[in-house]
């Protein structure tokens, strides 16, 4: 394989400290390379320096690809505002951009009378061929087929590029670089603001891309699927991983028990070789004491002379070994920072926390949620999936009573006290400190908050940064500081891991998974989903819904049952149909309730009596389940 781009000892210094150095990389053609490390580190300036983009404090970059068959997509860009998302897509490629913009320019001269219209006329005929010659035609046709493909339809082409949400603008550039098919291809998180579908989409076109690419994300699924090799950054170099994150992981924990092993086998080295030289020394001093003082016979001194030589030899020997020792030495295993976290609820006796009974909503004429039902009990962690502009945050909205429903009604019990995370990390007091903001809680002391922020990994002077100052992960780790002293019993949480490094992430899981409280969660990040949510709604995006009772793993092997056979599809789908509406009817969910004191029974979970007409349903359907489960 031929090698596009060789990195050799880059370094880089960023405001008067060293961000990172002795970095060494070399991409060769056909690999799909993850660039991987904490924020901060310096993934996006490491991107940059070997782009051309930016300048590195030392070391250099040798371009075997030239730079002109390189595409780059950035986090962050300035379009000017009149720019269309149609234009923008085009503008990816700079040179054949160019020329169709002047054809536009010459057949609108062209139009006109004069030397203007004369001179437009001689001009075009050999513009024409040059655009013809560099395919240009095609190209175009490429950049509508990608933009289709990636869900940005022909109706929003012609809006303004800045009017598109986070999700859309991302679609719209990653078409534009695959149109233009370079042959390294850098993008730096490009999963941002993608739904599932737009994930599965990208990463079967980079998965089939024949090119190379060099790429940072925090989308663990991604990663797997997508790359070829793990390159950790750290500020002291960088180091080549085969295979995906699970392998990359895999790796590390090999590499972290082996290096513990050895440490430990020096440790005992070392302890033996100071125990040796302690006793040389011991034994050197009685030999020589009793060499000076063994004045009557002269080979009795002679004797001990020799003893005292000789311990000293062998000290030196084993002072040599210790040196020696030391320089090879591994030393124990450094850990980064870790945010350490636990979010605990203040206990809830009751049964369900949180229950939708056939809720609709529209924003104008627009339906987004339909007849939606479900209930949310202690213990449960309810994620909540769909394409981006389907109603998930809408849904969380109305279960934190910041949206009030079209019809139907959400119900939550009294004594609820819910923690919620917006996206929008909206809330937080923007104008105050890290510290300050703590030492408005009861009984918070200035020790206590700065030690809790550490644990945040806000250390030292970052104490005092206002939180309107903070970057976007930084936000991020304040807003859960407020969750983590919320002490609440039903969570909700809107991509509350957007902006954090994959560290960040899974502490976070872990202190998800052992949260006793409710969990209501949004989040594109599908190993999040994978380990968190232990029941599943799904939107459609046209205001239906679907409720699965089981983990996203058991969702996905159902769904493969399911094509395997196709003829028990729609038994299947009446059986869990029968068994929600069972579900239902015992939870006295049919029932007309009209009292509040009804209502509150159901959600303490008494019992109920059941009118005729509910216990015929009931028995109707065990009858059928019965059935069911007889025939399989």
């Amino acid at each position: 394989m031929r090698t596009w781009m060789i990195a050799r000892d880059l370094e880089k210094e960023w405001d008067g400290r060293l961000l990172f150095e002795k970095i060494n990389v070399e991409v060769t053609e056909g690999e799909r390379l993850a660039l991987f490390g904490r924020n901060g580190c310096g993934k996006t300036t490491l991107l940059r320096i070997l782009a051309g983009m930016d300048e590195a404090t030392g070391g250099n970059v040798e371009r075997i690809l030239p730079i002109e068959e390189w595409g780059m997509m950035k986090q962050h860009e300035e379009v000017p505002a009149e720019t269309t998302a149609l234009e923008r897509a085009y503008r990816e490629n700079g040179k054949l951009y160019e020329l169709k913009v002047r054809l536009e320019r010459l057949m609108h001269e062209m139009s006109g009378s004069g030397e203007t219209a004369e001179a437009a006329l001689a001009a075009y005929g050999p513009t024409l061929e040059q655009y013809e010659a560099e395919d240009g035609f095609n190209w175009e046709n490429e950049v509508e087929k990608q933009l289709q493909r990636i869900g940005i339809p022909k109706s929003t082409w012609e809006l303004p590029y800045a009017s598109l949400s986070g999700g859309q603008k991302t679609r719209v550039r990653l078409a534009a670089l695959l149109a233009k098919s370079p042959k390294l291809l850098i993008l730096d998180e490009p999963t941002n603001h993608l739904d599932e579908e737009s994930l599965h989409w990208l990463e079967e076109q980079l998965k089939s891309y024949a090119g190379t690419l060099l790429f940072v994300s925090h989308d663990r699924q991604f990663i797997d699927e997508v790359a070829t090799a793990v390159c950790e950054l750290n500020p002291d170099g960088i180091t080549k991983y085969r295979g995906g994150y699970t392998d990359y992981k895999g790796h590390k924990e090999r590499e972290l028990r082996e290096h513990e092993a050895l440490h430990k086998k020096q440790e005992q080295q070392r302890k033996a070789l100071e125990e040796s030289i302690r006793n040389y020394q011991q034994w050197f001093l009685q030999a020589h004491n009793s060499a000076t003082h063994q004045n009557e016979v002269k080979i009795t001194q002679s004797y001990y002379k020799a003893k005292a030589k000789k311990n000293v030899s062998r000290y030196h020997a084993k002072q040599k070994q210790l040196e020696r020792l030391d320089a090879e030495s591994v030393g124990s295993v450094r850990k980064a920072p870790q945010l350490k976290m636990n979010l605990e609820d203040e206990g809830f006796e009751a049964r369900t926390l949180l229950r939708f009974e056939h809720v609709n909503f529209a924003y104008g004429q627009q339906h987004v949620l339909s007849n939606v039902y479900f209930q949310l009990d202690r213990g449960d962690r309810l994620a909540v999936r769909g394409p981006n502009g389907s109603g998930k945050t809408t849904l969380l909205r109305l279960a934190n009573g910041k949206l009030s429903p079209a019809s139907g009604e959400v119900v939550l019990h009294p004594n609820v006290k819910i923690g919620y995370f917006s996206q929008e990390l909206e809330g937080l007091p923007v104008d105050q400190t890290l510290l300050d903001s703590l030492l408005e809680l009861p009984n918070m002391t200035q020790t206590e908050a700065r030690t809790l922020l550490g644990c945040f990994l806000f250390p030292k002077e970052d104490v005092f940064k206002k939180i309107g100052d903070l970057s976007m992960g930084e936000k991020c780790r304040a807003a859960f500081i407020r969750l983590y002293f919320g002490g609440a019993n039903l969570l909700i949480l809107d991509e509350p891991n957007n902006y954090l490094d994959i560290d960040t992430r899974e502490v976070m899981e872990s202190a998800l998974m052992r949260y006793e409280g409710a969990l209501l969660l949004v989040s594109h990040d599908r190993m999040l989903v994978r380990k968190a949510a232990n029941r599943m709604i799904d939107l459609d995006g046209k205001g239906g819904f679907a409720l699965f009772e089981g983990t996203l793993e058991e969702q996905e092997e159902n769904e493969k049952l399911r094509v395997k056979n196709p003829g028990g599809r729609e038994e299947n789908e009446r059986r869990l149909m029968l068994e929600l509406r069972l579900a239902e009817l015992l939870r006295g969910e049919a029932e007309n309730r009209t009292s509040e004191s009804e209502r509150k029974s159901v959600l303490n979970g008494l019992p109920e009596i059941f009118s005729a007409d509910t216990m015929s349903e009931i028995n109707e359907i065990k009858k059928e389940l019965t059935k069911f489960h007889l025939g399989h």
